[in-house]
């Protein structure tokens, strides 16, 4: 977002607003840059506190996972899913807690999804990608579907009244596909490999083979998202890419979690670099990637949990602190209402 006259003067109140309250100057921290990114999302220079807060959890399989770079078995993306809805996972519990809505997205779980249930949302390009190790994991065609997908789900969320939105992710082998679109958009992959769920050595080492081999098969051009996304790619990450780009068309702040929802924010950033004004890193998780992607997307995480979950939980938790800098910057006096002295530097 380059910002116009009008959002150069919002940015000057904003700012002149926190530092005017009772506290010295910058001394809030980084709860002053979130009340400031928040103000010019709203155009505001008291932002509004959201009311309606939710995660959008996209589920889908890969077909990567046959090669044994997970601990886990595809079938406990179908089964996870399940228990999402059921509200018995660590994301139902955390939306809970700052009271956001769950909703899960079925992108391309590879399983029918027959439950009758207003917070799942069948967008099913597929029963799963390709194994990327042979070939494309999607036509151009599909990644292309994938993100109108995702844009129709946000422009959705948007209109009902989303005011405040994260992402979350699901699916066995979604490490691997995250790391293959760092190493196909340029990084290395030596700094960015690592586990996702716990896997031996031998396990990692299955990874880094099919990483390796779904570059050289494919060849994705690193200046090409879509093609990125075609060959090396992900139903749900293609979706993610989509719902970014839409919530920051609409002018909603949305909040990512780990590393496979910020190689999506890659892939929008790409797009359109103008997306991370209006992107909040919800946490930095010990996968060692996903440090190395928001230092070049220069997104600083709100919260440093040593997590790896995934589902979004990061990205829900960082809500209540986001919350707090509104919070602050609406109900904290300034020195003028409070008839506190400013001290000599403040003046």
């Amino acid at each position: 977002m380059l910002l116009s006259e009008q959002d150069e003067k919002f940015k000057r109140d904003i700012q002149k607003r926190l530092n005017n309250l009772t506290k010295p100057v910058g001394s809030l921290g980084y709860l002053e840059v979130i009340a400031l990114k928040m103000g010019l999302i709203q155009r505001k220079v008291v932002p509004d506190l959201p009311k309606d807060k939710r995660v959008y959890v996209f589920a889908a399989d890969h077909g990567v996972a046959v090669n044994g770079v997970s601990a886990y078995p595809k079938r406990v993306t179908h089964q996870m899913v399940t228990n999402f809805l059921k509200g018995g996972a660590a994301i139902n519990v955390f939306s809970r807690h700052v009271r956001a809505s769950v909703y899960v997205v079925d992108a391309g779980v590879d399983a029918e999804l027959a439950f009758d249930d207003r917070y799942l949302i069948h967008a099913k390009i597929g029963y799963g990608t390709n194994d990327f190790t042979k070939g494309p994991a999607m036509t151009r065609e599909q990644a292309r579907e994938c993100i109108e997908r995702g844009r129709d789900i946000a422009r959705r969320a948007i209109e009902e009244g989303a005011d405040l939105l994260a992402v979350g992710d699901m699916g066995i082998g979604n490490t691997t596909t995250a790391s293959a679109i760092a190493v196909a958009s340029g990084f290395k992959l030596e700094e960015i490999l690592d586990i996702g769920t716990p896997i031996s050595a031998d396990g990692l080492e299955r990874k880094k083979q099919a990483i390796q081999k779904a570059i050289k098969v494919n060849s994705p051009d690193k200046d090409d998202p879509i093609d990125i996304l075609s060959k090396v790619g992900g139903f749900c990450i293609g979706q993610m890419v989509g719902f970014i780009l839409q919530a920051a068309e609409g002018n909603v702040p949305v909040v990512v979690d780990g590393f496979p929802t910020t190689a999506a924010l890659l892939l929008s950033w790409k797009i359109d670099p103008g997306v991370l004004s209006y992107v909040f890193a919800g946490h930095q998780s010990c996968v060692k990637g996903h440090k190395v992607l928001l230092k070049t997307l220069g997104l600083r995480p709100i919260l440093d949990l040593e997590m790896r979950l995934g589902e979004g939980t990061g990205a829900v938790l960082s809500i209540f602190i986001i919350e707090a800098a509104i919070k602050m910057i609406r109900e904290m006096y300034t020195f003028q209402d409070a008839g506190v002295s400013k001290g000599e530097d403040q003046r």
